[in-house]
């Protein structure tokens, strides 16, 4: 019987997002502690920002008509620090001024204390010429009243919550986080902590995958469940049936080959469907999807199918699986190639791709692959890239070592000098 094809990254990403169905279930959070949340509903500011044209420096407002030639001098008459408003201000006169203070009607120029000569109490001498409109920030020049600030599916960052704090919201409606089951597998599979290095038994390993993959889960925001390593077909098909109810996808590492000491694949089969599919990428070769029949549970806000009992909303669906390779850097460059982008796409967040930025090969790569290749590497003092020496998927050194991939095309050679295609880390797993 022969292999189908191999499906290349192209081919299995719109397949596997065309399954993430965004999460129903919205959440109110305060603005505080939505950083990283995807918002679930567009933001529209109420108000400018400023609410007034206001000073951008300290110094003193002025008619720009009094200030037409140097060294003009004017009476100080008033004092306007921020948060206050001045009165009128008529020909002759300078109001002190400071940073954000409203512009008082009759001004229409600020001039920065140091181009001033305070001659008294109660006189300023301008040194230079003023134009209409300087160190003045207009009412509306960040935002105006019913503007759309932030977009739904849009992921908060820092300054995201700082523009929605600016429009006055004090809480933000997001998507819920995705609640994510995580198994491990594998008999040779030792957490640490259990058994000494020195006792280490012979063809024993120490559960790596199970730490990174928890920790990436988190970064993009899911709730995650360790369920551990169940070793038995029937407990197994329990683990996975009993994680199903209460999450939208079950992640494994390892255990989705034919052998038959791995049970996971017959499990979720039984429980569901599951495809096994070959993708044209290395490090990362295997990769299964599919589903579990199941429900899941969350806090509702709007209108969305199910039964609601006492503002708990249980929408039935199945839950997703994903089984990634066991191999440590296989399942490092899966999770980011295929389960980060899903996972952000159960949250609403409409742009998935990530960032690839052109750097130059300070290394030769002449075995062209037929997959397309992720080479580890890192930045060197001169601007390009260094390739670490041992590609190989179980070496999880490099993704330690490095500090993004090279995103090589399939039957590509690399020559010290060319240009590449780069993919930092930092951006993969903001």
């Amino acid at each position: 019987m022969s292999r189908p094809p191999l499906l290349t990254l192209d081919e299995a990403l719109p397949k596997l997002l065309a399954s993430a169905q965004v999460l129903p279930q919205i959440e109110s959070v305060s603005t505080f502690d939505a950083d990283g949340r995807v918002l679930a509903q567009d933001v529209v500011s109420a108000l400018q920002v400023p609410p007034q044209d206001n000073s951008s420096m300290d110094g003193y407002a002025v008619r720009s008509a009094d200030c037409a030639q140097a060294n003009a001098v004017l009476k100080v008459t008033q004092r306007i620090p921020a948060g206050t408003y001045g009165t009128t201000l008529h020909p002759g006169e300078a109001a002190r001024i400071f940073t954000g203070a409203p512009i008082p009607d009759g001004a229409d120029a600020v001039v920065m204390q140091e181009d001033c000569e305070a001659l008294d109490d109660s006189q300023v001498s301008v040194k230079s010429t003023v134009s209409m409109g300087q160190w003045i920030r207009r009412s509306g020049e960040d935002v105006m009243r019913g503007a759309k600030v932030l977009q739904k599916g849009d992921r908060l960052t820092p300054a995201a919550l700082g523009m929605a704090a600016s429009v006055g919201l004090a809480q933000l409606e997001v998507v819920r986080r995705p609640r994510v089951a995580l198994f491990s597998t594998g008999d040779e599979l030792v957490m640490p902590g259990d058994i000494s290095p020195d006792k280490m038994p012979a063809g024993a390993i120490y559960n790596s995958n199970r730490f990174f993959l928890r920790a990436m889960l988190q970064r993009l925001g899911c709730e995650v469940t360790d369920l551990g390593i169940p070793d038995q077909r029937e407990a197994t098909v329990d683990a996975l049936q009993s994680a199903a109810q209460q999450h939208d996808l079950i992640l494994t590492s390892g255990g989705v080959s034919v052998g038959e000491e791995d049970h996971i694949k017959p499990a979720v089969e039984r429980l569901g469907s599951l495809n096994l599919w070959q993708l044209a990428i290395k490090p990362g070769k295997p990769f299964a999807y599919g589903y579990i029949q199941g429900s899941v549970q969350g806090s509702v806000q709007g209108s969305v199918q199910g039964s609601i009992q006492g503002g708990i909303q249980t929408a039935h669906a199945p839950c997703h699986f994903m089984g990634l390779p066991g191999n440590p850097v296989s399942s490092f460059v899966t999770f980011l190639l295929l389960v980060r982008p899903f996972l952000l796409a159960l949250q609403g967040v409409k742009n998935t791709d990530i960032q690839r930025s052109q750097r130059v090969a300070h290394f030769d790569w002449p075995r062209a692959d037929k997959r397309r290749e992720f080479l580890r590497v890192k930045h060197n003092a001169q601007g390009g890239l260094d390739l670490f020496p041992n590609q190989s998927s179980g070496v999880l050194t490099s993704a330690v070592w490095g500090d993004g991939v090279v995103d090589n095309p399939a039957d590509q050679t690399i020559q010290k000098g060319d240009t590449v295609q780069f993919i930092s880390f930092a951006e993969w797993m903001a």
